[in-house]
């Protein structure tokens, strides 16, 4: 039980509820007093109290506003940069976003403005791509016929060409470069083979052509034989005709080993009779003797046979020869 006390009237004092008389200063207590309880209570505040305000929930920043967004316009950023350098064989520049407009549309509280201005980008590059492939089309199209007028088969890639066209019409880039990659890979490695079997025929016949005109006979008539290869390379034999052509090029250096020294022999006498009547042969003596150089030492036959017929139609061949040749051409 809580004792309860009372105060004095008269001193204050502190004194217990059932006295009769204050101890301090013998007054008696006849008059009731409020008690007051043994512990103190704290007085109240006499400060009004706030209303109760219910907090807003925190706003969500701006990359969490524009999640799904942020996620879809990187995807289509990549595949935009994808494509720009994937054409950069076909010779098309694409539309690009610009870097401050870049973090402009990542920052963007309403993403949705910025996701129209990259869909519109989109456009115009496919637009772009779809009529550089369309350039392509023809021109890798005339490649194959050229291809196939040599007998080259080349049905698949006429094939990847459409999938390549198609592909980039319904906005499928990535696929449609794959396939172009494809095409023009293998299309360039058959032009290749057929263009060096084209050099390596020129390049016999034009030795077998020096020879003539060097006044030694070659190993066949070269008419006859740039016929005889011009079919097999028409026919798309490459095979055989790289094996004739070796064989030929070998009878005619074995004959050239034989009978080239003795016309360069024959042709500086000729330039030493010239200076020996005033004529200037030094740069003449100069090219006999790099064209005899080249074709037994450098390992060139046909670049020495060639210098030394051009030496021959600037400056004319002996008298002996020019006699000779004039027989055989009768």
């Amino acid at each position: 039980m809580v004792e309860e006390y009372i105060t004095c009237p008269k001193c204050g004092a502190r004194i217990s509820s059932d006295s009769l008389m204050c101890p301090e200063c013998h007054t008696f207590l006849d008059e009731p007093v409020v008690a007051e309880p043994s512990t103190s209570v704290p007085a109240p505040d006499p400060t009004p109290p706030r209303p109760t305000v219910t907090p807003r929930p925190a706003r969500a920043p701006s990359s969490e506003v524009a999640g799904p967004f942020a996620a879809d316009f990187s995807r289509r950023l990549n595949r935009l940069n994808q494509w720009a350098e994937g054409v950069g064989p076909l010779g098309v520049e694409l539309p690009r976003l610009p870097a401050w407009a870049e973090e402009s549309a990542r920052a963007a509280t309403n993403p949705e403005p910025w996701a129209e201005v990259v869909r519109g980008i989109e456009r115009i590059a496919q637009k772009r791509v779809v009529a550089a492939f369309e350039e392509w089309e023809k021109r890798t199209k005339a490649r194959v016929t050229r291809l196939e007028a040599y007998s080259v088969d080349s049905r698949l890639e006429r094939d990847q060409i459409e999938d390549a066209l198609h592909s980039a019409r319904t906005g499928d880039v990535a696929q449609a470069l794959s396939s172009f990659q494809q095409v023009d890979r293998v299309v360039t490695l058959k032009e290749r083979h057929l263009d060096q079997a084209r050099e390596e025929l020129e390049r016999v016949i034009a030795l077998l052509h020096d020879m003539q005109a060097l006044g030694i006979e070659p190993p066949q008539d070269s008419t006859e034989v740039a016929d005889d290869l011009e079919s097999e390379l028409r026919a798309g034999k490459l095979a055989s005709l790289k094996q004739q052509i070796r064989a030929i090029r070998l009878q005619a250096v074995t004959r050239l080993k034989a009978g080239l020294p003795q016309y360069i022999s024959e042709y500086g006498d000729y330039l030493l009779n010239e200076r020996a009547h005033g004529v200037a042969t030094e740069l003449e003596a100069i090219e006999l003797a790099r064209g005899a150089r080249e074709f037994f030492r450098g390992g060139r036959p046909e670049d020495g046979v060639r210098r030394l017929r051009a030496l021959q139609q600037r400056h004319g061949l002996p008298p002996n020869r020019s006699v000779r040749a004039a027989e055989r051409a009768e």
